[in-house]
């Protein structure tokens, strides 16, 4: 006879006590992330009490009360006093019956545990624990909870000096890119004024778009046909000023044009291989721009048949070598590389008098990326 085993539970009461804790913390963690403000404290503050189990919790700045969950709200009035106690003591603190006055009979907020959330060394608010008694327990886990709030609100200002990191180089780039664009692009346009007034307005309404897509202020990322249209303009405008000289070959499988990347990385590549690829070239030259599916990823490559370049310059240019005129290398390859990780940085591939490859490589989809 076979006795069929059957599972009944799943696992202790402390192995359920243990899901619920991480299942409360992961419920709390989105919200954390986009730093300490009303709305985040309003949408994290439910879990957070039922990580404690406390009858009340309140989360704060350093200026007053953000949000409130439980019972007892009357005792909202008496939190600044809490706030300030507790950041100039920059701990853990109690609070008694004293000094939480309360004339509401059967109220079970009598007892409070206020402890600092830190983020960069600072305290930017706290988290306090309401109870009808005080226990050394409470105590502890309040500031255990603090703790790991306080690391949430590190990761969010992790994430916004991060973006705020990329956009300055983003602007960066910009200025590096666009008085040497302009001067040349203004340049090839007035050369079509009188002996070609209809290609000369076509230059310039090309112009106008580029420039109204390279100054936009909206968005890190943009899609691959959004940033190859830009490329187009640009080439369009420098084949005014190259003329037969700049041949260009363009092929982009249809699936990779929704693919997000980040904005303005192409364009300063493909601006590096004429200046440094063609402009010294006596013949002109080729740039040959590809972009096809590889399973998870998309790869772009932009190639041209110039000049060429020591390694050991673009070793550097990629390091962030300020000093070396390379326009937007390391600035592009940083970029990627803090939207996707290390694995998705340039790959240049040049030697002097054997012209220049650059590979970018995105993935198809990313966390937290969207055009």
């Amino acid at each position: 006879m076979v006795r069929r085993w059957r599972r009944t539970h799943l696992g202790s009461e402390a192995d359920r006590a243990t899901f619920r804790a991480l299942h409360s913390a992961s419920l709390a963690s989105p919200a954390l992330r986009q730093g300490l403000t009303v709305e985040s404290a309003e949408r994290s503050i439910r879990h957070l009490r039922s990580l404690l189990g406390t009858p009340a919790l309140a989360m704060t700045d350093t200026a007053g009360l953000l949000a409130w969950d439980g019972t007892g709200r009357h005792h909202a009035a008496q939190v600044p006093a809490l706030v300030a106690a507790t950041v100039e003591r920059g701990a853990t603190r109690g609070f008694d019956r004293a000094e939480l006055s309360c004339r509401e009979a059967g109220c079970p907020v009598r007892t409070a545990v206020a402890s600092p959330l830190v983020v960069d060394e600072r305290v930017v608010g706290t988290l306090q624990a309401f109870a009808p008694y005080p226990t050394a327990g409470l105590a502890r886990a309040a500031d255990e909870v603090a703790q790991w709030v306080s690391g949430q609100l590190e990761l969010a200002e992790l994430d916004a000096s991060r973006t705020r990191l990329m956009e300055a180089e983003v602007r960066a780039l910009r200025a590096q890119i666009s008085p040497h664009f302009i001067y040349n692009s203004l340049g090839a346009i007035a050369s079509f004024v009188r002996t070609d007034p209809e290609r000369a307005r076509e230059l310039l309404l090309e112009f106008a778009d580029f420039t109204r897509y390279s100054f936009r202020r909206h968005g890190e990322f943009t899609t691959l046909a959004e940033e190859l249209r830009s490329v187009e303009r640009y080439l369009m405008l420098e084949q005014a000023r190259f003329g037969e000289r700049l041949r260009v070959t363009l092929g982009v499988a249809p699936e990779v044009l929704p693919v997000a990347v980040p904005f303005l990385c192409i364009q300063p590549l493909v601006e590096n291989a004429v200046r440094h690829g063609l402009e010294s070239a006596d013949g002109g030259g080729r740039i040959t721009i590809t972009a096809h599916d590889r399973g998870q990823e998309c790869v772009i490559e932009v190639e041209d048949d110039g000049a060429g370049e020591d390694p050991e310059r673009v070793r550097r240019a990629l390091a962030g070598d300020a000093s070396l005129d390379s326009i937007g290398l390391g600035n592009v390859d940083a970029r990627l590389r803090n939207a996707f990780g290390d694995d998705f940085g340039l790959v240049v591939e040049t030697a002097p008098g054997a012209g220049t490859k650059v590979v970018v490589r995105v993935p198809k989809f990313a966390a937290g990326v969207r055009a």
